[in-house]
């Protein structure tokens, strides 16, 4: 992972661009795993390397349990991408993310819902955690 903030925010700002563009050709109305398909060919079209369907590992009391949880998209070892397709985002959607965050300690994770009008304005949510935070800005 590079390890500026700087890094990060222009990351962000790629994937959230991919998001656009997959918006802007298919529209509303698919389901998730479509989105999925279509977000990481444009991530690979941009030239970014990223994983898919990553197990994230949960420690309890010092156990490592097989959870069966999985994130949907790690982009250049920096940034977790969460896809969805619902009418809203909820709350739950929020804190998934936001622990994927912690037990895979990632600084950054981007919420992106392709249910709606428009991508950048209503279908995505930043999120930043410590890890940013102690990164160098520049």
């Amino acid at each position: 992972m590079k390890n500026t903030q700087h890094y990060i925010d222009n990351l962000t700002y790629k994937i959230i661009g991919c998001a656009i563009e997959v918006h802007k050709q298919l529209g509303p109305g698919l389901l998730e795993s479509v989105y999925e398909q279509c977000f990481i060919r444009e991530l690979s079209l941009q030239g970014l390397q990223y994983e898919t369907q990553i197990w994230v590992p949960v420690l309890y009391k010092g156990v490592r349990l097989d959870a069966q949880l999985r994130l949907d998209v790690v982009v250049e070892d920096a940034i977790i991408v969460e896809l969805k397709a619902v009418d809203y985002l909820m709350g739950i959607h929020e804190a998934k993310l936001l622990t994927y965050m912690k037990l895979m300690n990632m600084p950054k994770g981007i919420l992106i819902n392709f249910c709606c009008t428009n991508i950048f304005r209503e279908g995505q949510k930043t999120f930043v955690n410590e890890l940013y935070a102690a990164l160098p800005d520049k």
